[in-house]
């Protein structure tokens, strides 16, 4: 993960973007220390993820192409739900609700891994084996299905791996937003919705920790949740909504940023 930096600092400047949110209770530390590296963040490089032009290439939209939808967000705060709502409103194809790591054999292979209290793994490590399981669930699923004209919907995508593994992991952003562009970016998602839980709710929500990555505790939590928050400000086609309300009423609120894609 230490290749490239330099690069990818060279497109920063006019393109640096808003400010970080002020963080909340149990933050203030780390925020202080990442705070300059977070204004760092490339425009440049959020741009070409958002917009299918990574290193790999992208098919340009058109009006017979499939719409990507991710669902994103803490543990605990609804994806799966949200997803399945998205999945019932737009007729999409059962096949087609993915989920990340995961949905490809190779794919189910690193999730477990992943997941596992057998092993500890590195948050490089970790972006490292998210990109590869992303790669091949983009290349194998998401670009076969949109190239038809169907709709994909996806749990996790990009958002979580800067979330958990750059700000909460204290990896460097740009680089791992660099490694993200280049090989996880493409096809692009139409749109991300992120859902914004409170952590404490959340951990209520999911109940007993089920894998490696949620038994990290809350303050890990915390800090994903505010990586969350700093992705949506420097992603064009994120958006954050809240997750609190009933399953009815955040549908409705993922319906609406849906519609303006679709329309």
């Amino acid at each position: 993960m230490e290749g490239g930096a330099g690069a990818a600092r060279g497109a920063l400047g006019e393109h640096a973007p808003r400010p970080a949110r002020r963080p909340g209770k149990g933050k203030q530390v780390v925020a202080s220390r990442r705070r300059v590296r977070a204004r760092e963040c490339s425009g440049a490089i959020m741009g070409r993820m958002d917009s299918g032009k990574g290193t790999r290439g992208g098919a340009a939209r058109d009006s017979g192409r499939g719409r990507f939808f991710v669902i994103d967000g803490v543990d605990g705060c609804g994806k799966t739900t949200q997803a399945q709502c998205l999945v019932r409103a737009l007729g999409v194809e059962p096949g087609l609700h993915l989920r990340e790591p995961g949905s490809t054999p190779l794919g189910e292979e690193l999730r477990r891994l992943l997941l596992s209290r057998e092993y500890s793994i590195e948050a490089a490590v970790e972006t490292l084996m998210f990109a590869a399981a992303r790669r091949q669930m983009l290349d194998t699923l998401v670009e076969p299905a949109l190239a038809l004209g169907k709709h994909v919907v996806c749990e996790r995508f990009n958002p979580s791996t800067y979330a958990y593994q750059a700000f909460a992991g204290e990896l460097d952003e740009e680089e791992v937003l660099a490694l993200l562009s280049t090989w996880a970016a493409t096809p692009a998602p139409d749109l991300i919705v992120v859902l914004d839980v409170d952590v404490t709710a959340a951990a209520t929500r999911r109940g007993a920790a089920t894998d490696r990555i949620e038994a990290k505790g809350l303050e890990f939590q915390r800090a994903v949740a505010e990586g969350y928050r700093r992705y949506v400000e420097i992603s064009p086609h994120a958006v954050l909504i809240d997750g609190s309300g009933s399953v009815e009423a955040v549908h409705a609120a993922v319906l609406e940023e849906v519609d303006r894609v679709l329309d």
